[in-house]
């Protein structure tokens, strides 16, 4: 007669569920920790806070968004525009300069060397630097949202989820590319010119800024694969549902005229991402 012996292993689940609980513990902590640096730097909050909002309403006081998009287009379409450019600005100003910024300043001060030397990991500790600046800039982006509705004009948008993917696509791609400024960033000081090429570059060639028509068809087309240009695409097209040539489209099609910005900026993740690995410092350069 044989006997049968099984063997019982821990399952998977329970230890998955622990180390979830203890990633987000931690990245809490961090979470805390750089939110109470940030209220205490006036300089950073406010260009967190203000910066962005301000440009935007300089703008629309003083004309350029109606004069961007038409002076006979309906409100609703330039208070698109104007809440396109919000993005646009708080992605270049909240996330990216303020998280380089950052990484740049932790990295000096030898946090970042201290951190790592615990139980976080890297994705937790620029998860940590990084989620104060981002709640910063979707808070923006509501009130932002709620003011060019009352003061411009804005419908209902035609698809919310190619502007969550907009959004948090932007979001994750100059969240990394801020760490991957590091790289060409000795000082804090420092940082403000070393951001300046990729923040001029990015909101010039976003469409949001300068007419893509006055340019070059060449420069153009390069346009179109910049980092930015695609998150402005998938949220005018998200809140307008209109085509290039202004014919409004339905739900559904939104989806196939998203496809191209959508793997633009699906690339632009990986570039991110890898170049965040490849090339941020956690070090001082001695």
């Amino acid at each position: 007669m044989t006997t049968l012996t099984q063997t019982r292993t821990p399952a998977a689940g329970p230890r998955a569920t622990t180390a979830l609980a203890s990633s987000l513990r931690r990245t809490g902590s961090l979470v805390r920790a750089e939110t109470i640096l940030l209220l205490r730097n006036r300089t950073a909050l406010f260009n967190g806070v203000a910066l962005a909002p301000a440009m935007v309403a300089f703008l629309h006081f003083s004309g350029a968004f109606e004069a961007f998009v038409g002076d006979g287009a309906e409100a609703s379409v330039v208070g698109a525009f104007a809440l396109t450019s919000l993005v646009t600005f708080a992605l270049m100003f909240v996330v990216y300069y303020n998280l380089a910024s950052a990484y740049v300043a932790r990295r000096e001060e030898l946090v970042l060397k201290r951190l790592r030397t615990g139980q976080s990991s890297d994705a937790e500790i620029l998860a940590g630097a990084a989620t104060p600046a981002v709640v910063t800039m979707l808070a923006q982006l509501v009130l932002g949202g709620v003011a060019i509705a009352v003061w411009i004009g804005l419908d209902a948008p035609v698809n919310v989820l190619l502007l969550l993917v907009a959004v948090l696509g932007g979001t994750f791609v100059f969240t990394t590319l801020a760490a991957a400024s590091t790289a060409f960033t000795r000082t804090l000081e420092s940082a403000q010119l070393s951001t300046l090429p990729i923040m001029a570059g990015a909101l010039l060639l976003s469409g949001t800024t300068l007419p893509l028509t006055l340019l070059p068809e060449r420069l153009q087309v390069l346009a179109e694969y910049t980092p930015l240009h695609p998150v402005a695409e998938l949220v005018t097209l998200g809140l307008t549902g209109l085509r290039p040539d202004g014919v409004a489209i339905g739900f559904g099609e939104t989806f196939a005229l998203a496809a191209q910005p959508l793997a633009i900026l699906i690339g632009w993740s990986v570039v991110g991402a890898w170049l965040a690995t490849r090339y941020m410092r956690w070090e001082p350069r001695r």
